[in-house]
C-alpha cells in the first residue's frame, strides 16, 4: 500500500528575505520590494511514490533538494507547487533541535512528541522505558533539554522518533552528531522498522550506510529526481557520475585509444565471479578487474599493470601479472584477456577507480601506455556479522579491511 506519494512537488525560495520582526524592518522592507528578487527551486517538479515497508534512501550532493524534501514530507514547510500525500503517523529526525521545546525535560519531551503524534498518555507510558532505556540519557530525564549536548539531544530525538511507533520514520543525515556505538543502533533500528513493515525515509551521504539499509534509491541533482531505483544500482551510477566513469569503457572505436606501437588497449570492465560486468560488491565478494587488449607485434612481453586508487586519492595498491605463463613468456600477435582477481574480504567500503597500463619488465622497463581513471567500482559491508566488521556498524577507519584469522589461548 502507498503511503508516501509526491506530485510534482516544487520549492522555490527568495534569496535574502525573512519576516520583519519590528516596524523599522517593515518600512525597511517598503524599499526593498523595488529590488529585483533573486530566486531559486531547491526543488523542481519531484514525483514519486513509497510503500509500506519500503526503506528508501535519499542521496545527493549538498544542495540537491533532500532535505527541503524531507521538510516537506515531514509538514515543516509548504511547497511552492505540487502536493504530497502521507498516510500514516510520522515520526521525524531532520535536525538537533527540530521538535523538542529547550525549557521542558526530556521526559516532558516525550509526552509532548507522543501527544503531538497523537497517541494517548497511555500509549507513551508503554513506550516511555524502551525510549529512555535505548536514549541512554536517564541520568539527566528531568534535565530541561537546552542543557543537553548536542549528542545527548540526538540520542533522545532518535529514540522518540523511532519508539513512538510511527508507521512512516524520516531521519536526516544527523545520526552524524551522536558516537559511533549510537549510531550502530540507529542504524540497527532503522532496519528493524523497516523489516517490521513500516517505512523508512533516510538521507545520507554514506553510500555504504544507504546500500546497507535500503532498498531503494532515489538520486537528486539540482532539486530534481536523476535516478530512482534499487540501491545498489543508484548509489553505482551516482558513485560513477562523481569520478566521471563507469564499471566498463571500450576503447575499440576511440581514434585515440590508450596504445604504443607494440600494444594497444581495446577493453576494460569490472567482473563479477560469472563474468558479468558489474559496478557494485558485497565486500565478501572476488572481485574481477578485466583487460582486452591487442599485442600489435609478436616477441615482446605484455604485462597488465593495474594501481587501485579509493574515493580520497590515496593509492591502495598496485597489481601486475607476475603469476601466470606470460611473465617472461612473449606474445603473439592477436586479442588478449587478463583478468584480475582482488579476493573478497579485502577491500574496505567506499568508491575505487584504477588507473591501466601495460609494461615490459625484462630486458628493460617499457610503460607502453599508461592511461587514468578508467573504469570505477564500489564495495559496501552487509553488516551480517560475517566479514571483518563483525557486529560493530559505525564507520570504520582505514583503506583496507581484511579478514584475517585469529588464534586465542589462555595465559
Amino acid at each position: 500500500m502507498q503511503v508516501i506519494k509526491a506530485d510534482n512537488l516544487s520549492k522555490q525560495y527568495v534569496l535574502g528575505s525573512r519576516q520583519p520582526n519590528s516596524i523599522r524592518e517593515v518600512l525597511t522592507g517598503l524599499f526593498d520590494r523595488a529590488k529585483p528578487k533573486h530566486t531559486i527551486w531547491a526543488l523542481r517538479d519531484v514525483s514519486f511514490s513509497a510503500n509500506d515497508g519500503e526503506r528508501l534512501g535519499l542521496i545527493g550532493h549538498n544542495g540537491a533538494g533532500k532535505s527541503t524534501l524531507l521538510k516537506i514530507l515531514s509538514r515543516i514547510t509548504k511547497p511552492t507547487g505540487g502536493k504530497a500525500s502521507i498516510s500514516g503517523r510520522v515520526g521525524s529526525l531532520l535536525e538537533v533541535g527540530t521538535g523538542f521545546h529547550s525549557e521542558l525535560s526530556g521526559r516532558e519531551n516525550i509526552y509532548m512528541n507522543g501527544a503531538i503524534l497523537g497517541m494517548s498518555r497511555a500509549e507513551i507510558k508503554r513506550k516511555f522505558d524502551e525510549i529512555v532505556d535505548f536514549s541512554e540519557i536517564e541520568e539527566f530525564l528531568d534535565t530541561p533539554v537546552k542543557h543537553y549536548s548536542s549528542g545527548m539531544y540526538m540520542r533522545l530525538a532518535f529514540s522518540v522518533a523511532a519508539h513512538l511507533d510511527p508507521e512512516i520514520l524520516i531521519v536526516d543525515e544527523v545520526l552524524a552528531v551522536g558516537d559511533i556505538s549510537f549510531q550502530k543502533k540507529c542504524l540497527r533500528k532503522m532496519r528493524d522498522v523497516g523489516e517490521s513493515g513500516r517505512t523508512v525515509v533516510f538521507v545520507s551521504h554514506d553510500m555504504a550506510s544507504i546500500v546497507r539499509l535500503c532498498d531503494r534509491a532515489i538520486a537528486l541533482n539540482h532539486g530534481t529526481i536523476v535516478s530512482d531505483g534499487p540501491a545498489t544500482d543508484v548509489v553505482r551510477e551516482y558513485v560513477a557520475a562523481g569520478w566521471g566513469i563507469k564499471s566498463e569503457r571500450d576503447f575499440s572505436e576511440d581514434p585515440k585509444p590508450p596504445q604504443s606501437e607494440s600494444v594497444r588497449l581495446l577493453k576494460m570492465r569490472i567482473v563479477n565471479k560469472k563474468g558479468e560486468t558489474a559496478g557494485s560488491f558485497d565486500i565478501r565478494d572476488q572481485i574481477g578487474i578485466e583487460m582486452t587488449y591487442e599485442a600489435r607485434r609478436s616477441g615482446e612481453t605484455l604485462i597488465p599493470n593495474l594501481q587501485i586508487f579509493n574515493q580520497d586519492r590515496v593509492h591502495l595498491f598496485t597489481i601486475h601479472d607476475v603469476a601466470s605463463e606470460w611473465t617472461r613468456r612473449p606474445k603473439e600477435a592477436g586479442v588478449y584477456v587478463s583478468t584480475a582477481w582482488i579476493p573478497g574480504n579485502l577491500m574496505a567500503e567506499g568508491s575505487f577507480a584504477l588507473n591501466a597500463a601495460v609494461v615490459t619488465y625484462v630486458p628493460s622497463l617499457n610503460v607502453h601506455f599508461y592511461a587514468t581513471d578508467v573504469v570505477s567500482f564500489d564495495v559496501s559491508d552487509p553488516m551480517t556479522g560475517d566479514t571483518a566488521r563483525g557486529d560493530f556498524a559505525g564507520k570504520m577507519e582505514g583503506v583496507m579491511r581484511p579478514m584475517v584469522d585469529w588464534e586465542t589461548r589462555n595465559g
